[in-house]
């Protein structure tokens, strides 16, 4: 079998890795250890993992969506493999070879395996990897629980009808290994996103009607109002409550789409605040019910944000995916999803949340607070969200005036407005560091498609070196650094997912 054999590939997974690491022993335990490398089971796949360094240990990793039509599918092998090499040369140089997977499901009863299906895709992964300069060590068909060897060749080789991930209860050792290195996959991509819809019947035709009521109201509705309808209602999530009435929930949803009063909602991850955001945000997100999808961007964001800082990396990497399909650019969840596929910890991000927050509420104790001590104006109404707010269902896609990123208001200073500060950050500062704990970069694509709020504008795939660069030019808070963070997004823009 011209596959990977019984050859050793050594994984860096877990905050135990340095101590133990995992080591796969052939196919059989890569294909098990598939959920643990991305910590969901990925669905409808492409999956190629970097192997670097003599002992071929787990460098980048890269999950794209499962193109449909195989018209698309030279275009996503060759943006796979670049992605790959450019996540990889980020993190310590190319890698020596590289492990595939394609994953199809669920299979329809009765239907075929799709290992031959999908063999035309593996072989132009396996090309565009040799145009590289980068072999593949194994290329495996994963589905319905069973797997397939793409690089088998020998006659009665291997099972036409594949080889179960799991031959009994218990998992392998790979998989424990894994396990005991802090491991444990959250389901799998499907579900994670399932479990985000929006509610159906009977409680999606109340909250329906009253977003259809609010909706003409929103824009009346000041920004302080906004800011007090959000510390209210996370209060009584705090306090144990599970859900608000129809109506604070439709002009709370509306409110959120400021980005100032959104950027209030980044600030609830202390310790004690990370459940009850999270109910929240859930919660939020669930009652966006169409034609209203546009309005769960910003609560997803900010679960995708809490989740993260909770230690909960593959819900946030798959719901950040998620938001980017609802909205492609949208900054917030750009500038997150970014971060965590540059390998970057949420720790700096964090210490700087908690800055601003301390800051604002020093000032809020103070026996003055003039209107130049907040870090934004608090009053007056709300008209428009900025550049990042989803359109409603009576709102055509850029029908509202925006201001050009990088510039100022009229008669702002350069040096500490915060509409100055970079990517719609919130407010943070610093230079993020690698979590060399934890596994090696991974980048998750988003899928094509958008949701209704944009349609006919494509999805975007990560696009690498911004994250940080733009962490840097907050740091400064000056218009030059808004500008070095823009020319370093055009020039990361050249790889995007398979659409």
């Amino acid at each position: 079998m011209n596959a990977m054999n019984n050859e050793h590939v050594t994984l860096s997974l877990g905050p135990a890795s340095e101590q133990r690491p995992v080591v796969m022993r052939g196919p059989a335990d890569m294909a098990e250890l598939l959920p643990y490398l991305l910590g969901f089971y990925p669905d409808d796949s492409i999956v190629a993992v970097g192997l670097q360094g003599p002992d071929l240990h787990q460098g980048g990793v890269i999950r794209a969506d499962l193109p449909v039509s195989p018209a698309e599918w030279p275009a996503a092998a060759e943006e796979t493999a670049a992605l790959l090499l450019a996540l990889s040369e980020r993190h310590g140089g190319r890698p020596l070879e590289v492990l595939l997977y394609l994953c199809q499901d669920p299979v329809p009863a009765h239907a075929p395996p799709p290992v031959e299906g999908l063999r035309p895709l593996a072989d132009q992964l396996r090309a565009a990897f040799g145009r590289r300069g980068v072999p593949v060590k194994e290329s495996l068909c994963v589905s319905a629980g069973r797997w397939w060897s793409f690089l088998c060749r020998r006659e009665g080789c291997c099972d036409p009808a594949g080889n179960p991930v799991r031959r009994g209860p218990d998992p392998g050792p790979a998989a424990a290994a894994a396990t005991v290195a802090g491991l444990v996959p959250r389901g799998s991509r499907k579900a994670i996103v399932g479990g985000l819809a929006p509610v159906g019947p009977p409680e999606d035709a109340a909250q329906r009607e009253a977003l259809v009521g609010a909706e003409p109201r929103a824009g009346a509705v000041t920004r302080e109002q906004g800011l007090e309808l959000l510390e209210q209602a996370f209060a009584e999530f705090a306090a144990g409550a599970r859900e608000l009435d129809e109506e604070r929930t439709a002009r709370l949803l509306f409110a959120l789409r400021d980005r100032l009063t959104r950027d209030r909602g980044v600030e609830y991850v202390r310790p004690a605040e990370l459940a009850p955001a999270e109910r929240l945000w859930r919660f939020l997100a669930r009652r966006a019910v169409p034609p209203y999808e546009g309005c769960a961007v910003a609560p997803l964001t900010l679960l995708a944000w809490a989740s993260w800082v909770a230690g909960d990396t593959a819900t946030a990497r798959v719901v950040l995916g998620h938001v980017l399909r609802l909205s492609p650019g949208y900054l917030l969840a750009e500038l997150l999803y970014e971060s965590m596929n540059d390998g970057m910890a949420p720790g700096a991000l964090l210490a700087a949340v908690e800055a601003q927050r301390r800051r604002r509420e020093e000032r809020a104790a103070g026996p003055e607070s003039g209107p130049e001590s907040g870090p934004e104006p608090e009053s007056g109404p709300v008209t428009d969200g900025g550049p990042e707010s989803p359109p409603g269902p009576g709102r055509a896609p850029g029908g509202a005036r925006r201001r050009r990123r990088g510039g100022r208001r009229k008669g702002a200073s350069t040096g500490s407005a915060p509409a100055d500060r970079g990517p719609d950050a919130p407010g943070h500062s610093g230079e993020p560091g690698v979590d060399a704990r934890g596994t090696g970069p991974v980048a998750v694509l988003p899928a094509p498609g958008c949701g209704p709020a944009v349609q006919g504008r494509p999805a975007r795939g990560v696009r690498l070196g911004r994250a940080g660069a733009c962490a840097s030019a907050a740091a400064v808070r000056s218009g030059t650094g808004v500008h070095r963070c823009r020319s370093t997004r055009r020039a990361a823009r050249g790889v995007r997912g398979a659409h």
